[in-house]
C-alpha cells in the first residue's frame, strides 16, 4: 500500500502482481534502481514476457495520481496528473469532475494554488459544484507528499508570529477549548503536512500547510478567515 525498497524482505521472488487500486512504479533492483515500469489498476500475470524483466520485481513505489475531466460524471476530455499543476487551462478548457486513483491532493478554484481549496483523498468526485460549492471548477492542484515522521507545528495568535503561541504535535479540534486561543493568524510548520479549518471540529473553509513559515494568512488571501482547528494529513487519508 506504499513504497517498498526491497521485496526480498517479503518474497523470495516476484513474478506477477495484481494492482487492486492506485498506481505504482516497479523496479528490477532494490532501492528503486534499474529498469522500471509504470503500473495502474489491473492484472500482470507474467513480467518476463510482458516487460522483459527476467529477474522479476525487487522494489516498488506508489505514484499519486488524479484524473480530471472537463464535464461532470467523468465525461469529456481528461487529464492525468501525478504532481503539482499550477494552471489546469493548459490541458483542459474547464474541469468539473475528477477521480483520485492514489495519494492525496489539494485542489484550488483559481490558478497558481489560490482561492478556495479542498482536500481530496482516493475516490470519485462526480460534480464539484454540488459537492463543494466550487462553481468555477478546479483551476490548479497540488500533490501532497506522503509523510511518515513526526508532526510538529507552532500556531500564533497574531501575524508575524506574535501573541500567544502553542505547539501542536497531533490533531486539535478546537484551539479555544484546548488553549483558550480565540484566533490564529500565523504559523510555522516544522514537520509534516497539515490542514487548517476555519471552524472547530474540522469544518468550514480549509487551508493546506506544508513545512515552512506562514507570517500572515491575510496576505495569503485568507482575509477574514479565522482558523479554529488543525488536522495532520497522515498515510491513512
Amino acid at each position: 500500500m506504499s513504497d517498498c525498497s526491497d521485496m526480498s524482505s517479503y518474497l523470495s521472488r516476484c513474478q506477477s502482481c495484481r494492482v487492486e487500486s492506485g498506481c505504482f512504479m516497479v523496479y528490477e533492483r532494490p532501492n528503486f534502481m534499474g529498469q522500471q515500469f509504470f503500473m495502474r489498476r489491473g492484472e500482470y500475470s507474467d513480467y518476463t514476457s510482458m516487460m522483459g524483466m527476467s529477474s522479476g520485481i525487487k522494489s516498488c513505489r506508489m505514484i499519486p495520481m488524479i484524473t480530471f475531466y472537463e464535464e461532470r460524471n467523468f465525461q469529456g476530455r481528461s487529464y492525468e496528473c501525478m504532481s503539482d499543476c499550477s494552471d489546469m487551462s493548459s490541458y483542459l478548457s474547464r474541469c468539473q469532475s475528477c477521480r483520485v486513483e492514489s495519494g492525496c491532493f489539494m485542489v484550488y478554484e483559481r490558478p497558481n494554488f489560490m482561492g478556495q481549496q479542498f482536500f481530496m483523498r482516493r475516490g470519485e468526485y462526480s460534480d464539484y459544484s454540488s459537492m463543494m460549492g466550487m462553481s468555477s471548477g478546479i483551476k490548479s492542484c497540488r500533490m501532497i507528499p506522503m509523510h511518515r515522521g513526526q508532526f510538529r507545528m507552532k500556531i500564533y495568535e497574531r501575524e508575524n508570529f506574535g501573541g500567544q503561541m502553542n505547539e501542536l504535535m497531533d490533531d486539535c479540534d478546537n484551539i479555544m477549548d484546548r488553549y483558550r486561543m480565540n484566533d490564529c493568524q500565523s504559523c510555522h510548520v516544522m514537520d509534516g503536512h497539515w490542514l487548517m479549518y476555519e471552524q472547530p471540529q474540522y469544518r468550514g473553509r480549509m487551508m493546506y500547510m506544508r513545512p515552512g513559515e506562514y507570517r500572515s494568512f491575510r496576505e495569503m488571501g485568507m482575509s477574514g478567515t479565522r482558523f479554529m482547528s488543525m488536522r495532520r494529513i497522515t498515510d491513512m487519508c
